[in-house]
């Protein structure tokens, strides 16, 4: 018995007309994100290199790189690049702890593990500016917060948290508020992981640590990195924390980078300045979050090819 081929029928090539045609309903999108990121962006840099002071009217034209140099020189702008650095680190690192651990806990199965992910994940839908509002009377305030009953409870004095641990104070609302978005991540990752393997571990007699060291955390090295990353491009641009409970101070001890960038933009009226400080700040970000980019995508290009 013979069977008879059929011809290969010849498979045409899109024209660029019609390529075009496909990629036309996503033009409005991209014009919008143009114009809403590229020319203000053009608008700092032009800024950053222009003498541009409120106060001062008088003195305006081409500055050259002098507001960099002014950028570079200032002390304030150093110790506000540090607190950012304190606070990001700390409360990325506060707020994966404890997103790690209410992931492993919600991963169990018991009655009302739905109501308890739903709750856990709360915070993160509030209100920052009401949040921040509770915390500073019914939290921090040294007469009748619920931080100074704590630690009269346990015979220690009454701490002013806004003045005396004003960092920590900050780090901590923080943390309160990104916990559940780390719990959501690490959680989607807990289920990812098949139940073979951590059943081969107790065949093999692998205690709770060993199962958690060598099967749980292996598998959660993406998770943990992609959330790393996203919590510290996210707390790095932390601002009305700082603005409602501390307003930078004492002595520029919570002004993180954002926040000084304002400061010079609209307590001093110094656009250049500020156009110039906001330039650096964003240099180092990049600089800072590119590694991190690049380290995650070859984690997931090389689960992909898995």
């Amino acid at each position: 018995m013979t069977t008879i081929s059929q011809p290969a029928v010849p498979v045409k090539s899109p024209t660029r007309r019609g390529s075009w045609s496909r990629r036309a309903p996503l033009l409005p999108a991209l014009v919008i994100t143009l114009v809403l990121t590229q020319i203000p962006f053009a608008l700092t840099i032009w800024y950053s290199l222009q003498h541009w002071n409120l106060l001062n009217p008088g003195h305006k034209g081409f500055a050259g790189l002098d507001n960099f140099r002014t950028t570079f020189g200032d002390d304030t702008f150093w110790k506000a690049i540090k607190n950012t650095v304190v606070l990001t680190g700390g409360a990325t690192i506060a707020s994966m702890l404890v997103g790690l651990v209410l992931a492993m806990l919600l991963q169990k199965k018991f009655p009302g593990r739905g109501i308890a992910r739903t709750l856990a994940i709360t915070p993160f839908f509030v209100m920052p500016v009401a949040v921040t509002l509770f915390w500073r009377s019914a939290m921090f305030d040294p007469s009748f917060g619920l931080l100074g009953w704590l630690t009269d409870s346990v015979g220690l004095p009454r701490v002013n948290w806004l003045s005396e641990q004003s960092m920590l104070s900050i780090i901590m609302i923080t943390s309160w508020r990104w916990t559940p978005f780390a719990m959501l991540v690490l959680l989607a990752g807990l289920q990812a992981l098949p139940d073979d393997q951590l059943e081969a571990a107790r065949v093999d007699g692998a205690n709770w640590w060993q199962q958690f060291r060598n099967v749980v955390l292996p598998h959660l090295r993406p998770f943990l990195e992609l959330t790393a990353l996203l919590l510290s491009m996210n707390i790095i641009q932390t601002f009305g924390e700082i603005a409602l409970l501390t307003a930078g101070g004492p002595a520029f001890g919570t002004t993180n980078i954002t926040y000084y960038v304002y400061l010079r933009a609209f307590n001093s009226f110094d656009f250049g300045t500020a156009s110039a400080y906001g330039l650096v700040t964003l240099v180092l970000t990049i600089a800072l979050a590119l590694p991190a980019l690049r380290l995650l995508s070859g984690i997931f290009q090389k689960e992909g090819r898995r």
